[in-house]
């Protein structure tokens, strides 16, 4: 399995996410994390007790429309239930038999995101584009002589 690919995932999830206006951001993040936390229910592979992790996840997501902390505990929560599914050999995607483990590499870059506040990255991104200071052309920015 490639280990890069979730991380990349799960960077892209937070800028995409960067693109939506506060407290819309927060809120629709504790939405995916509600959800991310029933994904598991078609499969069955913890039987009855896919049921009060959901109930938990739903808890954390009601939290989580006024916490960044708690979505960020949801996603750590939702990496814990992937790592316990690979374990067991029941991933999220019944096709691609590492998709639970993706999913666990995945969810941490997202959960940290969460524990900053869930801040805007497209600053980031739009300061990386720019062209940075070189020593050709701090001439061009030096201040006059007093």
């Amino acid at each position: 399995m490639n280990l890069v690919s979730p991380v990349i995932v799960g960077t892209v999830y937070c800028l995409l996410m960067s693109l939506i206006k506060e407290p819309h951001r927060r809120r629709l993040n504790a939405i995916m994390v509600g959800g991310a936390g029933a994904a598991y229910l078609s499969g069955g592979g913890f039987g009855p007790w896919e049921l009060p992790f959901v109930a938990l996840m739903a808890y954390v997501a009601y939290r989580g429309l006024d916490s960044w902390t708690f979505i960020g505990i949801g996603w750590l929560l939702h990496t814990a239930w992937d790592t316990a599914h690979q374990l067991k050999g029941n991933p999220i995607l019944p096709f691609y038999h590492d998709s639970s483990m993706a999913c666990a590499i995945c969810d941490p870059v997202i959960a940290l995101w969460c524990f900053r506040g869930g801040p805007p990255l497209t600053a980031l991104v739009r300061r990386g584009l720019r062209p940075g200071r070189t020593a050709d052309h701090a001439h061009d920015h030096a201040s006059a002589p007093s």
